[in-house]
């Protein structure tokens, strides 16, 4: 890849959080206000409308966040990629939120440390290339139109490392070998349904829907790239600040993202129904069952965070010019979650990049 398209990505990627940070200032928003013993009057979370956040839309439709937290209100917000919900966070109109790995480097990156926490791991798997019939290697990938959910997100740079490693170019104005087009996921499943674009890097549930709906095939399944399929989708952030000041509130967060995991484990068909039913509520549409099957039969859910690959996530933006250089060390708080894994008798977590 040449210079010129490194240095605009990267360029891109910090004006954003640039802008961000520079928002995130001031006092205590009412919303936060402390109501003793490390508790907060309300919980902003933010999370996505898709099955790759299925412990969010569980913790939220059954109810088990607000019954964990107890007094402190939960307010939701959600987001259609990472950079935007990192935007929020950065500004101060989130405190924590269900995100993909790149982002949250990126964050890290911008904050220079100080602006967030991992907490917990939420999702591994459920991402992938889809493309028309015709396409069978990385070479017919030459002069097509590849759509992604976001400049930056995880499927972002995912689609735009793999593009490397199998020497094909793509810079961030739509040019080079092939033309990544940057869109959100109902654009970019309505994009394939019509033939506009020639595939697309994207989490579940779009994934199974353009196979299944659009006759699309799978090209390159993520999971096939990473060490015993595991690599992070989704985990669970918080600022520091939140973290720093409510202490009890974010343990209370985890328990009710654990009782999330825990439903999904011993009830998954009745979870697949839960997570369908905060789909439509958000939506106005719910998925189909076949859709939803594929789904959850492409994902994992689990409070790991699965740290190795967020790691090699990390690299995998360096390598595309998304992230210059960036010291991890930190980036992880699991001592709230393990304390909580402990107690139930379940295994810790690491945070170890090996």
């Amino acid at each position: 890849m040449s210079s010129r398209p490194i240095r605009a990505l990267a360029l891109a990627a910090t004006a954003l959080l640039s802008v961000s940070l520079l928002t995130a200032c001031g006092g205590d928003d009412d919303s936060t206000s402390a109501s003793g013993s490390g508790e907060a009057s309300a919980l902003r979370l933010g999370y996505f409308p898709n099955i790759t956040h299925t412990p969010a839309l569980i913790g939220v439709n059954k109810g088990y966040f607000q019954s964990a937290l107890g007094s402190t209100k939960l307010e939701t917000k959600t987001f259609n990629a990472g950079p935007a919900a990192i935007e929020a966070l950065f500004s101060g109109a989130i405190d924590a939120t269900y995100i993909g790995p790149n982002p949250a480097i990126n964050g890290w990156a911008q904050s220079k440390g100080t602006g967030l926490k991992i907490i917990a791991g939420s999702t591994s798997g459920g991402a992938g290339l889809v493309v028309k019939e015709g396409i069978n290697s990385p070479a017919d990938l030459k002069g097509k139109k590849i759509a992604t959910p976001q400049l930056g997100n995880t499927q972002d740079v995912a689609l735009r490392a793999w593009l490397k490693e199998q020497g094909l170019n793509a810079d961030t104005q739509g040019g080079g070998d092939v033309s990544v087009l940057p869109q959100d996921n109902a654009t970019a499943l309505q994009a394939f349904a019509q033939g506009s674009i020639d595939g697309a890097w994207v989490p579940e549930p779009n994934l199974s829907r353009m196979v299944l709906e659009s006759k699309g095939k799978v090209l390159v399944n993520e999971k096939d790239l990473w060490p015993s399929g595991l690599f992070v989708t989704t985990h669970l952030i918080v600022t520091q600040d939140f973290l720093k000041k409510y202490p009890a509130t974010v343990k209370k967060l985890l328990q009710g993202h654990l009782e999330s995991l825990d439903y999904i484990e011993k009830n998954n068909a009745d979870a697949q129904k839960a997570a369908n039913a905060q789909l439509e509520a958000l939506s106005g549409k719910p998925l189909k069952d076949e859709v939803l099957a594929s789904s959850f039969k492409n994902l994992t859910f689990t409070a790991d965070p699965v740290a190795s690959s967020l790691y090699t996530s990390a690299k995998h933006a360096e390598d595309v010019g998304l992230l210059k250089p960036v010291d991890l060390k930190g980036i992880y708080d699991l001592g709230p979650l393990n304390e909580l894994l402990k107690a139930a008798g379940k295994p810790e977590v690491s945070d170890s990049a090996a």
